[in-house]
């Protein structure tokens, strides 16, 4: 919800996060008390400011006296961490803003999660907080741990952990938040604060990621949600973040409708399109990923190297079937494996047996068993490549002994490198030798049980550095200059294409008809075969009601096609009046493709491209694409689609015309950038000619906003 009236300041942040004093409201001894719980966790972690208890029925809890209210405590305590029920929520805020409390914490649930009664009690929370200038975390939130100051404000015990500069876990959800946590702290990985914000009614995830890229403890962050509520800011700070060297990873669930639905019930918020916000955030330098597995991989290994160097990634092995399997997990998550310098490979044919391939990836052989010192100079020289930018080393661990001699071997080398190195000991669960952990951990050296998870969190650092390397230099694309449209909602085809067409997008030749003996009079300026189809902004779908006639021939068909379009379509349509028939060329054959452009209202502008016909409706093959990329990148992204062999012509076909293609591409995310309130873009189909002979747009549609 989000209804705060009054800005939420870096300064009122820093006193939620980073509090001198605390008050507990509702603290108790009895078990299951979220405040006597708060309490404890204060108290083991050594807490140095000052603690202030509220409890009406206690005179002291941990021997440590209470206050009877709200009213009795001292002007300007920091934050208040509110362990009451939900029905008393309102009245202890109104208390806390009297007494000039800089911030609120507020764990009860049962307001916009459940139902309308719920979201009532939210907005009227919301409102509370904004008319005090106080900043609210939650509700139905787990509230937060600062490691840098020993700031467990959670009911979750949490053990001790010395603070250290690193990661922050941001996420709506406490056991997530949690788990995160756990999951990063248990793999040597710092983490500086993890903070979860619960229904966001106040304080949300955009207000704290500000507070964290500005914040000189965090390195990197971490974040799990399942709603942005304001994507247009969450876009720009993440472009800060990128700009400030902080990466930001991100897992958003909401791709499947079970999904969205779920996260609407969790957090009381809706969700926008999954796709559009996908596309726009890797844009904006988000690392977005798809699995847990992935966020905990990859935050851990960008917090180690958040800089990264330019080229692909080398794999060493002691393996020949691990190179195999390399060598398709890579092809099939689209990681680098790039070919090994001239260099490289003398170097590594004067250390390796004779019968081993001196390629990449490397497989040492069963050497490394007799030396295992060559598991450090076969990684120092592929690492020395010039066209190698990271490195995954992925074998078998063999014995505790074996073990430890590899690690010893490979992490004073890998701890060195200035470009991003990584082991992963295959064997799953199997056991490791004792002492192994601390050797990793000593060399920070990232450790893994998984060569597919390293390879995948590899690739998406290689992805991450390909857009920081391009955020600040992106070319401009085309203007156009802003449209006036003829009516809003749904725009007929003849309209769509006389918008268009004036901007360069190739149409065929023709005309809108408003009587037979027009459409006879522009078929015979056009020339024969002739195509007539009816036009009415509310008749999108013109082939469904027999509004379409093709490969008309001469002005006894223009007649025939007339009576017969009109007659179809008022007997499916009565109610509709046509504008007309719109007479075109027929169009010569080619590849048919799909472009268009779609608005989502809360996270902004796409560009589409597919394949036509099944290819885009049945194999889904098509992308999106951000309407500020450049040329090249619309390049790259046509590249990417399925079936994008057709285009380079296949069994003896000519090559297609690729370039006129992104030009249209680039044309119409011109024409979203500068008419802010179109919705959607379609032209199904465009048909690509043999290299040099363009394009031709053989139906279009357009939406604005009503």
């Amino acid at each position: 919800m989000n209804n705060h009236q009054a800005p939420i300041t870096q300064a009122s942040l820093g006193r939620l996060l980073r509090p001198r004093s605390i008050a507990l409201i509702g603290v108790s001894a009895e078990p299951g008390s979220a405040g006597g719980a708060v309490l404890s966790n204060l108290e083991r972690f050594g807490y140095q400011g000052n603690i202030h208890l509220v409890s009406r029925t206690q005179k002291e809890v941990h021997g440590r006296p209470c206050v009877a209210s709200v009213d009795d405590l001292p002007h300007g305590v920091d934050v208040a961490v509110l362990g009451v029920p939900q029905a008393a929520i309102l009245g202890t805020l109104e208390s806390c803003a009297a007494r000039g409390v800089g911030a609120a914490l507020v764990f009860a649930s049962g307001f916009a999660e459940t139902d309308a009664a719920g979201k009532a009690a939210q907005l009227e929370l919301a409102t509370v907080a904004g008319r005090n200038n106080l900043p609210v975390l939650g509700p139905n939130c787990l509230g937060f741990v600062n490691y840098i100051d020993n700031v467990p404000l959670t009911f979750e015990a949490v053990p001790p952990t010395k603070g250290a500069a690193g990661v922050a876990v941001l996420a709506q959800s406490g056991a997530m938040a949690a788990n995160i946590r756990m999951a990063l702290v248990s793999r040597g990985c710092p983490v500086a604060y993890a903070i979860s914000t619960g229904n966001e009614a106040v304080v949300a995830v955009e207000d704290l990621l500000e507070w964290l890229i500005d914040d000189p403890h965090t390195h990197a962050i971490s974040l799990l949600v399942e709603q942005i509520r304001n994507p247009e800011r969450f876009l720009a700070l993440a472009e800060k973040a990128m700009s400030h060297g902080k990466p930001l990873v991100m897992l958003h669930p909401g791709r499947s409708e079970r999904a969205r639905d779920a996260a609407m019930s969790h957090t009381g918020a809706m969700a926008g399109n999954y796709s559009i916000m996908a596309v726009l955030a890797a844009a904006s330098g988000v690392v977005h990923v798809d699995t847990l597995d992935e966020l905990f991989d990859v935050t851990l290994l960008l917090n180690r190297f958040p800089s990264g160097a330019a080229g692909g990634t080398a794999i060493l092995t002691n393996s020949g079937a691990c190179k195999g399997v390399a060598l398709d997990f890579a092809e099939a998550i689209g990681l680098e494996l790039p070919l090994l310098a001239p260099e490289t490979v003398s170097s590594l044919q004067a250390l390796l047996p004779a019968f081993a391939s001196a390629e990449n990836p490397l497989d040492i052989t069963t050497a490394g068993m007799k030396d295992a010192s060559l598991f450090g100079t076969t990684a120092m020289t592929l690492l020395d490549d010039p066209g190698v930018g990271s490195l995954v080393v992925t074998v078998m661990g063999g014995s505790p002994g074996q073990q430890l001699a590899k690690a010893n071997a490979l992490v004073p080398c890998l701890s060195k490198s200035t470009k991003p190195a990584v082991i992963a000991y295959m064997g799953d669960d199997s056991p490791l030798a004792e002492g192994l952990s601390d050797v990793m951990r000593a060399g920070a050296v990232p450790f893994f049980r998984s060569p597919e998870r390293a390879m995948r969190a590899m690739r998406a650092l290689a992805n991450y550095w390909r857009v920081a390397q391009t955020m600040g230099s992106r070319e401009a694309g085309p203007q156009v200059p802003a449209a006036e449209f003829p009516r809003r909602g749904l725009l007929a085809e003849y309209q769509a294409k006389a918008l268009l067409a004036p901007l360069g997008l190739a149409m065929p030749r023709g005309g809108l008809a408003k009587t037979v003996n027009e459409a006879i009079d522009i078929a015979r300026e056009i020339g024969y075969p002739v195509v007539m189809k009816a036009q009415a902004p509310e008749l999108p779908h013109k082939s469904d009601v027999g509004g379409v006639a093709i490969k008309i021939a001469d002005a006894a068909g223009v007649r025939d096609a007339w009576e017969r379009i009109r007659t179809s379509v008022l007997r499916a349509r009565p109610e509709l009046e046509l504008d007309g028939l719109l007479v075109e060329s027929m169009a010569p054959s080619g590849l048919e493709m799909v472009v268009g452009a779609r608005r989502d209202p809360e996270w902004g502008a796409v560009v589409l491209i597919g394949l036509g016909g099944i290819w885009i409706e049945t194999l889904k093959d098509f992308r999106l694409i951000p309407v500020a990329a450049s040329r090249q990148q619309v390049l790259a992204e046509i590249e990417k689609l399925r079936g994008a062999a057709l285009l380079h012509g296949t069994r003896g076909a000519p090559a297609l015309d690729i370039e006129a293609l992104a030009d249209s591409i680039m044309l119409l995310a011109a024409v979203m950038r500068a008419n802010p309130e179109l919705v959607e873009i379609d032209i199904n189909p465009l048909v690509v000619f043999e290299a040099g002979k363009g394009v031709l747009a053989l139906d279009a549609l357009m939406v604005t906003r009503s």
